[in-house]
Formats: structure tokens, sequence, C-alpha cells
């Protein structure tokens, strides 16, 4: 597994780096925080996901370990592929993705290119819990986001009684916006009536 390349950048475009380490020029795809982080340098770290598809293989190179992290998260979400996921990085910095997450931000996400409201709301319900567990000291998570046990649990027994997950999302984050202390079993009913 390659974790990283460090050396002379030697060409860079909005969607493309080249480094050269060890007299070999590398080729990574990056997105605009990337692209952003990199102006003026000479030299650079790129943090790697290598990306193996069929007959296709590829570098994808981040900034950042963080930015890494999020990418290989949101490529885990069902129906965001590497480009999509990359797209998303270029529109949003990491922080402002992760605060849409968290928050619940669907029509954030979803100002992306690309990205529909169902595909919205899944990344926020799959992703929303692996970010608050994986948030690091440095990451302040906003004020006013919901019990993730709450919505997960709520989630987890309405998808046991039979509702589809995108159904789920559209009626739980109105409600926990509203009473952000509310309990998994009032939850569960308000859900229940709404569904």
């Amino acid at each position: 597994m390659y974790e990283y390349i460090k050396g002379k950048k030697i060409e860079m475009t909005p969607t493309e780096i080249i480094v050269e380490a060890g007299g070999i020029g590398y080729s990574a795809a990056i997105s605009l925080q990337t692209y952003d982080s990199f102006q003026g340098l000479e030299e650079v770290k790129v943090y790697l996901h290598h990306h193996i598809h069929e007959d296709d293989e590829e570098f994808y190179g981040f900034a950042t370990k963080e930015e890494r992290e999020l990418f290989r998260q949101l490529i885990s979400v069902n129906g965001i592929g590497v480009g999509t996921a990359r797209v998303m990085l270029s529109s949003l910095t990491t922080n402002e993705l992760k605060e849409s997450i968290l928050t619940g931000d669907v029509n954030r996400i979803k100002s992306v290119k690309g990205i529909g409201l169902k595909t919205a709301q899944r990344v926020i319900i799959d992703l929303k819990d692996k970010l608050v567990k994986g948030a690091d000291e440095n990451f302040v998570i906003p004020t006013g986001v919901y019990s993730d046990s709450a919505a997960s649990e709520a989630t987890n027994a309405l998808l046991t009684l039979g509702f589809s997950r995108p159904n789920i999302a559209k009626v739980i984050n109105p409600i926990i916006k509203k009473k952000p202390d509310i309990s998994v079993e009032e939850l569960i009913k308000e859900a229940l009536r709404k569904l």
C-alpha cells in the first residue's frame, strides 16, 4: 500500500499533479482543495489513495491525511465513486463537507454537481456517526448537531420495520432539527406518523 509521495512538483493542473521522487514521475488525480494547498510550493508531500477498478488503476492525491480520509469515507457510500468524491472535495472544503454532514445540511451537499437528493441523504446517514467518532481535536462539531445515538437507533428501528433509508432520513432530519433533545422513542413515534 502506498502512503504518500514526497518530492519535487514537476507539473500541476487543477485536476492532476506530477511529482518526481527517486527519479520517477508519479501522476495523481487531485481536488481543487489540494491544488490550492500546493500553489507556490516546489517540494510537496502527497498522501495517496491507490484506486484499482477492473482494468483501471489510478492514484488520487491529497494535501492532508484528513482530506484523504474523508475521500475514502465518501467512496464507501453506495452511489459515490471516486470521480464524484473528488468533485465533492473540489466544491466544498473538508471542514465544510464535514459540517454539512454533521448538521444534516442536505441542500449544501446537493449543491455539488452530480449529487441528487437521495445521494445527499445517503451521505449524511452513512457518514454522520463515522465523522463524530473520528473527529479530531482540531475539528469542532457545530453546535446544534443532534444526538447521533437517537438518530442512529431510530433509523435502525425504522429500517427493521421495512422503511427505506432515504425515506427515513427525509422524515427524521427535520424532526431532530426542531427537537434536538428528543428521545429515541418519541423520535420513532413522530417518524412513524410521517412515513
